[in-house]
């Protein structure tokens, strides 16, 4: 799949989640996925709509399958930190909250208690 025909998809995606059409946003993420798991972009959209689903362990997997850019770093965080809290993983859900802190502002500084 070329660049512009991602893109689309993608917009696509955005459009069925934009109006409340959220089983056809799910099932063209999961064909991006499907076509490359590394999609930072399509893997935390298919991860939203996942949690939405209730399905956080299929959400997490995705995550972790996919290589997020930075400029999505703090929305893998937030989903990541859901799909843990939903499987009933608190402590690791937090200490993925505080890992993302101290990356984005640095160890030195005092988040959370």
């Amino acid at each position: 799949m070329n660049g512009d025909s991602r893109q689309f998809l993608l917009t696509v995606v955005w459009m069925f989640m934009r109006h409340g059409q959220r089983a056809r946003a799910l099932a063209v993420c999961e064909a991006l996925c499907e076509d490359n798991p590394r999609d930072g972009v399509a893997a935390t959209a298919l991860a939203e709509l996942l949690l939405g689903a209730s399905e956080a362990g299929r959400a997490l997997e995705v995550l972790q399958a996919a290589d997020i850019p930075d400029h999505l770093a703090h929305v893998a965080a937030v989903l990541e930190t859901r799909a843990l809290k939903m499987l009933g993983r608190q402590r690791e859900a937090a200490e993925r909250w505080r890992r993302y802190l101290e990356a984005r502002k640095g160890g030195a500084r005092q988040w959370m208690a």
